[in-house]
């Protein structure tokens, strides 16, 4: 049997931090996009995704691996987000059997009207880094998540 090891003082500091700030944040950046764009935290990045796909349009499949959602969860937001017009689905002509989600105009256009949101993530987390400080934490959370799919 293996013996783990406690956290030392400097690591157990940094797990508190980001513990907090996983808790927080969330919360924060949903309530502003609730308000400014009637939208939850994860449909917004259900959008923002599609928006960077080629054509603005995505499998179903592969949206729920980069949203991190299971198939269940995802059908539910995009059921939601398609009744609202931002988001259509249809059959993908090469495979029938496959769902493509697709951002519509109007799911577009709440993107761009993002400048509330983009504010809130500046006001919360980016303005307070640097470019280096930015580049650290971007390799930092590539890391992580490599490790959490590993």
């Amino acid at each position: 049997m293996t013996t783990t090891r406690w956290l030392d003082q400097a690591e157990l500091a940094s797990w508190v931090r980001l513990a907090a700030v996983l808790e927080i944040l969330p919360g924060v950046l949903d309530s502003q996009l609730r308000r400014d764009a009637g939208l939850t935290h994860y449909e917004y990045y259900v959008l923002a995704m599609l928006s960077e796909a080629p054509k603005r349009t995505m499998r179903m499949t592969a949206l729920a691996q980069l949203t991190t959602a299971t198939l269940p969860r995802l059908s539910h937001v995009v059921k939601r987000l398609e009744d609202r017009g931002l988001i259509e689905r249809h059959r993908d002509p090469d495979d029938k059997r496959r769902l493509l989600i697709a951002l519509t105009p109007s799911g577009r256009a709440i993107l761009d009207d993002r400048r509330p949101h983009v504010a809130a993530i500046e006001k919360r987390m980016t303005g307070a880094l640097s470019t280096s400080d930015t580049a650290l934490l971007r390799r930092f959370l590539a890391e992580c998540r490599t490790s959490l799919e590993s």
